[in-house]
């Protein structure tokens, strides 16, 4: 029996991972037998060399390898290309098939994305792993073959099983024995390994010197997460090594040929203990507060509205007690108010009996006339609010925060106010 070590040589394996070296010691282990095998992994982490492995160590070395991409063909015509056809079995079919099951006969079949089968196709393959027998489309006649099958997946053959996608009476007949290959973030001692070799690899290929990483960049090669594992490696090895004038890399330039290198990270970072729930019951509150913010804002616009049009400050101070209350609380704010009604007693403005227009002569011009009025006390609140604006940000030497506390809102409104009158 060969070691490990020659047959990664022999068929190019790179690695040295504990993972890896056990995978391709079971492979060792059953390729002389005829046990059907499921090899699993994710995609791009060499699942295609396992098959090889066991055919060449099998007493069917001699006889025909074949490697079927279950999920490159489509599913109306998949039946034909495994078990194959009659003539006149469907339209097209102007002669008699033969299938790969035929024609692997004595050697050993290789279904890569065993998972996208569909399930007509599934029963049929069941039954020539049961009792090696199968039958053409178009035909009646059974047919026997001798094949040794080797699957593989990148799919969860459970959750597959579970949605009803894949049967499970096929998928303990597959894995007989599991071979699993470790994803290329958990081979770390591999990865700059494999790098080196592409990178030879392609500087033969291109005529070129070859690239070399400095410690930087290998480091970033070592913490990113190689979703498309050593397929995505070998592509970066080959950008980098085609496009890269400076044969030395380091971390900046290699960082712009690995993609959402960020995405590594997880999409929302919460701190520990709270949950989705949480996080909603916090909006909530949140919502909540501005809410409440928005209504005592408009208190105070009524508040103010009514000072203006009023002579007599303390008539208003008793009618709205409550308000005063709600808006400014404790004692310490009833004295900022005061403060705000000596202001505003200064700069209170006329009744409108001392400055009405005249009366409308005609009876049909009293809609325009109450839209004259309405339009003159928006110009005089405007007016008013700019003076108090003013006259805060002057008590209180331009320091907005203070002055927006004296005139009841917050500090952001009053920079928008600043900002929409030209202070």
């Amino acid at each position: 029996m060969e070691s490990v070590q020659a047959i990664k040589q022999r068929f190019g394996i790179i690695g040295n991972d504990t993972k890896l070296n056990r995978s391709i010691e079971k492979a060792i282990q059953v390729a002389p037998t005829d046990i059907s095998i499921l090899v699993t992994g994710e995609s791009g982490v060499g699942k295609e060399s396992i098959p090889k492995i066991i055919h060449q160590l099998s007493h069917r070395k001699h006889g025909k390898y074949i490697a079927v991409n279950c999920g490159a063909i489509p599913e109306g015509t998949i039946d034909s290309e495994l078990f194959g056809h009659e003539k006149g079995a469907f339209t097209g079919a102007t002669q008699t098939r033969s299938g790969y099951f035929e024609v692997a006969d004595g050697g050993t079949i290789f279904l890569d994305e065993v998972g996208e089968l569909p399930l007509t196709t599934q029963v049929r393959l069941l039954r020539v792993l049961e009792n090696g027998e199968f039958i053409k489309v178009g035909s009646s006649k059974v047919q026997k073959t001798d094949v040794r099958i080797v699957a593989a997946t990148n799919v969860n053959m459970f959750e597959a099983i579970k949605k009803e996608k894949f049967r499970e009476d096929l998928y303990y007949r597959l894995s007989t024995i599991e071979i699993h290959l470790p994803p290329l973030r958990d081979r770390k001692e591999d990865i700059h390994l494999l790098f080196r070799k592409f990178a030879s690899d392609f500087a033969s290929k291109y005529k070129m010197p070859t690239v070399k990483l400095t410690d930087s960049a290998v480091q970033s090669l070592l913490k990113y997460r190689w979703n498309g594992n050593i397929r995505q490696l070998r592509n970066v090895a080959e950008q980098v090594s085609v496009l890269e004038q400076n044969r030395t890399i380091d971390a900046s330039t290699l960082q712009n040929y690995l993609p959402n290198a960020g995405s590594n990270l997880p999409a929302v970072i919460r701190p520990s203990g709270k949950s989705e729930s949480d996080f909603s019951n916090e909006r909530e509150i949140l919502y909540k507060v501005l809410f409440d913010m928005k209504n005592d804002l408009n208190d105070l616009k009524k508040l103010t509205l009514k000072l203006m049009k009023n002579d007599s400050s303390s008539d208003v101070q008793k009618e709205n007690e409550g308000l005063i209350q709600k808006i400014y609380g404790d004692d310490e704010g009833a004295s900022d108010y005061n403060e705000t009604i000596e202001d505003l007693e200064v700069l209170s403005i006329p009744s409108h009996e001392e400055s009405a227009p005249e009366q409308p002569k005609d009876k049909n011009d009293k809609y325009h006339f109450a839209e004259e009025i309405e339009e003159e006390e928006t110009l005089s609140l405007q007016d008013k609010e700019l003076e108090l604006i003013k006259k805060s940000l002057e008590r209180h030497n331009g320091k907005r925060k203070l002055a927006a506390a004296e005139l009841g809102i917050s500090e952001r409104t009053l920079y928008r106010k600043i900002k929409q009158y030209d202070l």
